[in-house]
């Protein structure tokens, strides 16, 4: 088959490192792609990932046989129902499934109406309700932005004030544009947070595995939400049972009630969890792979994915099973400077080559461009996903962060603690 990915950060390198082992796989190409993408797929760099007329023409042009769309915007944005009406198989749900991430208050009152636990919540579009409604409620207290806003859209406000001000900042428009014309404002969650995928074809539903990921910026999980800054699998707090009572609670029933409206989801299924005693809530819901979590994900699987998503797409997961390692995985992000706020773009990382050579190593691509005479340069804000496998999380751990230290970026960062919480269990 000739494959097509859709994307250019570290989830479409991880994607398109483990489809190029498949055996259908006889061309595979991702648009834009990047400098890591490009040692195991033909990049094609001059057609967005959210350009959906440009993408259907490719995989025309291309005689794409299968196209995986990884990035949530153009998801959200239908690019599925694109390729669908052009004749062209294509893995991702439909814009209708997709509002399940393009719109949190869908999401919230899809489990209202279907029981799945999640935490209390209201949904506003002007200010002044919001505020009396911020002003009744316990501290803290989380204030999201309706829609897509790249992972950074969830304020945890510690106080009344910190909560007035990402209200006022969101409605207003100048914090997230159109994502923030409505705003979520939701209980705290106390618990421990997981990340649960699962494929499905609109009926049946395949459990893949759990992991955690880190979003905050910073050591001790301080500073600025981002889109993750590193993550492991397994996680310790995401268990057989758990994980049955995931499916049981949360994902069957969304994917049910998605079918009885008409809207059958095709994909993966991305639960963002946070877990107590008294078990899983959904904290959102993500209609792609996750990332960070998704390179921890195809480093300890053991089939081949291209079949998976293939049954997603057409049907017939109810007869596919998958193979994992035991062993543990873990990623770092290495970010530039200034991320998630504004960054400088262009700066040289050098000693790659050393990094990838420790054992059981694997660095996946995020932000980065080819420069001239061969030079890897930094063009994004989480520019590398340096991963690792081995038999225990403290061994897998322990070699990631000695191929980061042989990274020569001074203009980067990483968080030092990543995966305290298993080493801490």
């Amino acid at each position: 088959m000739r494959i097509l990915v859709v994307g250019g950060g570290g989830r479409e390198h991880a994607l398109c490192w483990a489809i190029s082992g498949s055996p259908l796989c006889t061309k595979l190409y991702c648009a834009p792609g990047n400098a890591g993408i490009a040692q195991v797929a033909e990049c094609i760099d001059d057609v967005g990932a959210e350009d959906i007329p440009g993408q259907v023409a490719l995989a025309r042009r291309l005689k794409i046989d299968f196209v995986v769309i990884a990035p949530d915007a153009p998801l959200v944005a239908g690019m599925a129902d694109a390729f669908a009406e052009a004749g062209i198989k294509a893995w991702g749900p439909s814009k209708a499934a997709a509002r399940l991430e393009g719109s949190k208050s869908f999401t919230k009152e899809l489990c209202r109406a279907n029981n799945i636990p999640t935490a209390a919540y209201e949904r506003f579009t002007e200010v002044g309700p919001a505020e009396a409604y911020v002003r009744a409620q316990a501290l803290p207290i989380v204030i999201k932005a309706d829609g897509l806003a790249a992972g950074k859209g969830v304020i945890i406000a510690e106080t009344i004030d910190q909560a007035i001000e990402a209200v006022r900042d969101m409605l207003s428009g100048n914090r997230f544009g159109a994502a923030g014309a409505s705003v979520v404002i939701e209980e705290f969650m106390q618990g421990e947070e997981a990340s649960f995928f699962a494929l499905t074809d609109g009926e049946h539903v395949l459990p893949l595995v759990g992991a955690q990921d880190h979003k905050r910026a910073f050591d001790g999980d301080k500073g600025p939400n981002t889109g993750g800054m590193g993550a492991y699998s397994p996680a310790p707090v995401f268990d057989a049972a758990m994980q049955q009572r995931t499916m049981d609670e949360i994902v069957l029933p969304t994917v049910r009630a998605l079918a009885k409206a008409g809207t059958p989801f095709r994909g993966v299924l991305y639960a963002g969890l946070m877990i107590d005693a008294r078990g899983p809530r959904l904290v959102e819901y993500n209609c792609r792979f996750g990332d960070p979590e998704t390179q921890v994900l195809m480093m300890r699987l053991r089939s081949d994915l291209l079949p998976a998503l293939l049954a997603s797409a057409e049907g017939g997961l109810k007869h596919l099973d998958l193979r994992w390692s035991p062993d543990a995985a873990i990623t770092v992000i290495m970010a530039t400077k200034g991320y998630p706020d504004s960054y400088p773009k262009g700066s040289e990382i050098r000693g790659l080559d050393a990094a990838a050579r420790v054992e059981g190593v694997q660095i996946f691509h995020a932000g980065t461009k080819a420069g001239p005479d061969g030079k890897i340069l930094a063009n994004g804000g989480r520019v590398l996903n340096v991963s690792a496998m081995a038999p225990t999380v403290e061994e897998a751990r322990a070699r990631a962060y000695r191929a980061v230290a042989l990274i020569d970026w001074p203009e980067g960062f990483y968080r030092k603690d990543i995966a305290w919480r298993a080493l801490k269990s």
